[in-house]
């Protein structure tokens, strides 16, 4: 080990989620249940790492259900789907497994609702996004997407006494805050959702890079450029104080050149990122002089989600 620079502070919750963890290993069960390969409708979750891991074993993943030979076993990832892909999947007689987090599937339930009672619904998230992709499938005719406050300007409703916002799960507490707000000032009876959309990972984490980023002078957040919530902690940490942040998928991204005038770091990981990915970053560090860690710790999360229905059942024949 180098001589001592300097220390780290590590954030505490980080890394997989609930949603996360329930994905990859629906997809892992899968491969066991099925034998490989097992067809993956997009990413199961956005992280390099954890893709290229689950191709090694067999899963093949897809950006459309058509590109999917009829009759085969296909996972729906942990961002969620609309309606129509579901019904593209019976058309096609695919054997799915429904791998979205169970907290999109709440809000998939939420747009419905509030589609049947006609209401306007403005969903906040970003363009593109395999989310909001799958939220505004539920009811098309009744969501609009509203990608930040500078977009509400844009928005037009039928009625401004019957709307209603909901967001994407994985986005910055504070960003999703700004545009409510905008969103209020223009529609001042605007309902809220029933209960806060943005998962409670996302929540944690941002808080874990609140409560360390003001004492960081760099912040390493592990996690790839597609994953929404990684790309958020990035901009978290650098709202609450750290002189600079960087996203990396691998240690081997590592600029030494980035810990001159560093004192303390700051290491943290998005949802979808394993544990094995960061312990590479705090190796990488200690070689470097950073070899004291303290941990930063937000909040105590214990919430885990039952596998996939399609999998208990096939998990109970087989035993």
């Amino acid at each position: 080990m180098a001589d001592q620079r300097g220390r780290v502070l590590l954030a505490d919750p980080r890394g997989y989620c609930a949603g996360v963890d329930r994905a990859v290993v629906a997809v892992e069960r899968a491969l066991e249940i099925h034998g490989a390969p097992v067809y993956v409708r997009k990413q199961i979750v956005h992280n390099k790492h954890v893709v290229a891991t689950l191709e090694r074993r067999g899963a093949v993943f897809v950006d459309e259900t058509d590109e999917v030979p009829e009759g085969s076993v296909v996972v729906f990832s942990a961002h969620g789907v609309s309606p129509a892909v579901h019904e593209e999947a019976a058309n096609r007689s695919l054997r799915t497994i429904d791998a979205t987090c169970p907290l999109v599937t709440k809000v998939h339930s939420e747009a419905k609702r509030f589609a049947k009672d006609d209401f306007d619904i403005l969903l906040i998230g970003h363009r593109g996004h395999e989310e909001v992709e799958g939220t505004s499938g539920e009811a098309p005719a009744h969501i609009q997407l509203v990608d930040g406050a500078d977009d509400v300007a844009n928005v037009q409703v039928r009625d401004p006494d019957k709307v209603v916002w909901l967001s994407q799960t994985t986005l910055s507490v504070d960003e999703t805050l700004a545009t409510v707000d905008a969103l209020r000032d223009r529609f001042p009876t605007l309902q809220s959702p029933p209960s806060d959309d943005i998962c409670y990972a996302t929540q944690n984490r941002q808080q874990a890079v609140k409560l360390m980023a003001p004492g960081c002078d760099l912040v390493i957040v592990v996690g790839s450029t597609n994953s929404s919530n990684s790309v958020r902690l990035v901009e978290v940490a650098l709202e609450a104080g750290a002189r600079s942040s960087y996203l990396v998928d691998y240690a081997a991204e590592l600029d030494p050149a980035w810990l001159e005038g560093v004192s303390t770091v700051g290491v943290t990981s998005g949802a979808s990122v394993p544990e094995v990915l960061v312990d590479e970053v705090l190796d990488w560090l200690a070689e470097r002089g950073y070899g004291d860690v303290e941990t930063v710790k937000a909040a105590e999360e214990r919430l885990v989600f039952a596998l996939p229905h399609e999998l208990r059942q096939r998990r109970t024949t087989a035993e």
